[in-house]
């Protein structure tokens, strides 16, 4: 349940000689929002011995935050948000440094020229690709790409501090966006500058996305992720991250909504330059999601990543049943395997020892 407070914000202008010469008046709303997920899980390889485990932000991502909107008239608002990850699990901060560590933005909108805003905030591959993925229409975190290089997945990996950003207004079903990070920002894992531009396309049951975006100075999560202990030459410290002088993320996907089924696909390249040297990390995604009942979805996805020599390719399975417009009960199957000297890694999980891995999840998801 979400908790709209309404207010009028009133303004007074006063002289000398009068008490209050003029007042305005502005209807505004605040709304407090939020996510907790949590659930149990089974891992037949988490470094080398099956294992069970309680597992958090499977469905969606644990968070609560602050939305609000204030009416300045002619079709024109004042826009804010302020959002923060935790873990339901343990109560703990999803950051221990940030406290509103997924988005924290100011802005202004227009119904003519779009919304410009200022914070913190997430980027096109994120806003857009994500939510043609299999990861995001299965409601499965596990089922993102892995190391979630390419974005798709959860904020944390994806924040940007001290950034503009401008969505258009919907031109005949067609939005556009551009991003602008300034460099030297504390608090973000891009440490240079970051532009990131995306297209939205939306017609009646179809959906089109494409977006680019370009960081300097990016750190990206190579050991723990991906289970690399080398890239491009170095050796990587388990748990740090590789810092990469350029990073070029762009993909372009799209779904098509049948009476009960919607197909989605989905392609991501991801140029890794550092040390006079690049390679890509390239996935490809799809999946069809089938409503059997009003409460309840099953659907299965698959894609398959590179880097480097290795690969990555995962199965999925979920099924989601709604106890209500707020409550769900979610149960997944995943499926990983990975060649070329990689091992199985399924994002948020844990490293197997070899090849193959397979994780069953499920839980409850409850929004307020």
């Amino acid at each position: 349940m979400k908790i709209k407070i309404a207010f009028l914000a009133t303004r007074v202008a006063g002289s000398a000689a009068l008490v209050v010469s003029s007042t305005a008046f502005a209807q505004s709303s605040v709304t407090l929002y939020g996510s907790l997920d949590a659930g149990l899980g089974y891992v037949s390889n988490l470094h080398g011995s099956s294992a069970y485990i309680a597992e958090q932000g499977t469905l969606q991502a644990d968070r609560f935050g602050l939305q609000g909107v204030e009416d300045i008239g002619a079709g024109r608002s004042v826009v804010f948000r302020l959002e923060s990850g935790f873990v339901t699990t343990t109560g703990a901060s999803a950051s221990s440094t940030t406290f509103f560590n997924r988005q924290a933005y100011v802005g202004l909108s227009d119904p003519l020229f779009g919304t410009v805003t200022l914070g913190r905030q997430t980027d096109w591959n994120f806003d857009w690709l994500g939510s043609v993925s299999t990861g995001q229409l299965l409601g499965d975190f596990s089922a993102f790409h892995p190391g979630n290089l390419d974005g798709l997945g959860s904020t944390l990996p994806v924040q940007l501090s001290s950034t503009v950003k401008w969505k258009s207004a919907s031109y005949s079903g067609l939005t556009l966006g551009a991003l602008y990070g300034f460099p030297g920002a504390a608090a973000s894992n891009t440490n240079g500058r970051t532009i990131s531009f995306g297209a939205n396309y939306t017609n009646g049951p179809l959906r089109l996305v494409a977006a680019y975006s370009e960081y300097r100075d990016r750190l990206l999560p190579l050991s723990n992720g991906l289970g690399l202990t080398s890239f491009e030459g170095q050796t990587l410290v388990p748990g740090g991250s590789f810092n990469a002088k350029q990073v070029r993320d762009m993909g372009i996907g799209g779904s098509y909504r049948f009476e009960r089924v919607t197909l989605h696909a989905l392609a991501t390249d991801v140029r890794i330059a550092s040390n006079g040297g690049s390679e890509h990390f390239r996935s490809f995604d799809g999946g069809a999601n089938l409503r059997l009942t009003p409460a309840e979805e099953v659907a299965a996805g698959a894609w398959t990543a590179t880097l480097d020599g290795h690969r990555w390719t995962q199965f999925t399975v979920a099924n989601v049943y709604s106890l209500s417009k707020t409550t769900q009960l979610y149960a997944d199957l995943m499926f990983e395997t990975a060649g070329g000297g990689a091992v199985a890694n399924t994002l948020g999980i844990g490293a197997a020892s070899g090849g193959r891995q397979t994780v069953v999840l499920a839980g409850v998801h409850h929004l307020f």
